[in-house]
């Protein structure tokens, strides 16, 4: 089933359109905190958003800029603000269609369709994980933490993504070394070590202090708050 997540303030509107979505066998996720939207959007990772663009907080155009920093996932926008300038700004900032409000549910859908029917067999779409606001885009070997975006190397990359994917756990050094030897790198403890003290730096450098902490003896975990890790 296509999940679709939808950048959408009035309920009404949202809850016909997952009751429209529904009898199709398309997921429709709302929104729950305006100005937390691409953590949200990361969490749901979903094959369509639908973004409209007078929103609380900040405006549609804002937020599909930063999705579109992590990811090319189509973006249906739908809006009352349907101008010529508004719709020209929707696909300069990477929408993809444009629906203006009032529409029809019916040709809400074969917009949808046709969307999906383009970008999937998946190849538009980015998987991400986030942890503190930092985003890591599983497809290439980048991060992306405010404005800046942080090219790791190959081993960094595996490092931080093993590490994400498990927040909240400890992954130990031999599972590190594992996975990295699964990349056909020799990676020995010592050279692990090394891995971690250089991505560390690149990480501070950047702003994400103590990102990764450190249980001596033990492995790596990552800190989803500023602490000192020790």
């Amino acid at each position: 089933m296509y999940r679709i997540f939808m950048i959408e303030d009035d309920k009404g509107i949202l809850d016909a359109v997952k009751d429209r979505c529904t009898k199709w066998e398309l997921e429709v996720f709302g929104v729950e905190n305006y100005r937390n939207i691409l953590t949200e959007f990361v969490e749901c990772q979903p094959h369509l958003v639908i973004m409209d663009i007078g929103l609380p907080a900040f405006d549609g155009y804002h937020w599909c800029r930063e999705i579109r920093r992590i990811s090319n996932v189509p973006i249906l926008f739908l809006s009352s603000a349907s101008d010529n300038m508004n719709q020209i700004m929707a696909m300069n900032m990477g929408g993809d269609d444009f629906i203006a409000k009032p529409f029809d549910y019916d040709v809400l859908i074969a917009k949808i369709q046709a969307l999906l029917r383009r970008a999937y067999d998946f190849a538009g779409h980015m998987p991400v994980l986030e942890c503190r606001g930092a985003f890591l885009n599983l497809e290439n070997n980048t991060l992306q933490y405010g404005d800046a975006v942080i090219e790791l190397t190959k081993n960094e990359h595996r490092i931080l993504s093993l590490l994400m994917e498990n927040k909240g756990a400890i992954v130990s050094r031999e599972r590190l070394m594992d996975a990295l030897w699964e990349s056909d790198c020799y990676v020995d403890d010592n050279t692990l070590s090394v891995n971690v003290n250089r991505l560390r730096k690149k990480l501070e450098a950047s702003g994400l202090e103590n990102f990764i902490g450190t249980k001596f003896g033990v492995g790596y975990y990552i800190q989803e708050e500023k602490d000192d890790g020790k």
